[in-house]
């Protein structure tokens, strides 16, 4: 049994299955903070929140790669993963606070695409930074 865990087929099936789920947990999170929902939102066309959940998507999907990349068991990889989506959370309320003027979930929701290109690039952008702290 020891073995049917050291396949890297194996290894490469349950690193992306976990990854899916987590990212569909914290996607939910997010659902959470934003006073807008993501779903019903893209499905009406609004570019701008398309923009800024698959800049988070992408976020996520690239701290797990170096969490992957940098950790040989699947607990471990799952906690820097978490951690991750910690600090990308913390992103979003950050660059919330940073903007006084205008309220980015209500720019978001009015499909704002500046708005919403800016959320994606930060969430991008934040995963390589909060991907190469990961040791």
């Amino acid at each position: 049994m020891e073995n049917f865990w050291e396949n890297e087929f194996i290894q490469t099936a349950a690193y992306f299955s976990v990854v899916v789920l987590s990212i569909i947990v914290f996607l939910s999170i997010f659902e959470l903070v934003t006073k807008y929902h993501n779903w019903d939102e893209i499905k009406k066309g609004n570019m701008a929140v398309a923009m800024a959940t698959g800049g988070k998507i992408f976020g996520l999907s690239n701290i797990f790669r170096y969490s992957i990349s940098n950790h040989d068991s699947l607990l471990t990889m799952m906690g820097w993963g978490l951690f991750g989506f910690l600090l990308l959370l913390s992103g979003y309320f950050i660059f919330e606070f940073l903007t006084p003027k205008y309220k980015i979930d209500e720019e978001i929701a009015k499909d704002n695409r500046a708005v919403g290109f800016i959320s994606m690039v930060i969430s991008v952008g934040l995963s390589y930074v909060i991907g190469g702290g990961i040791g």
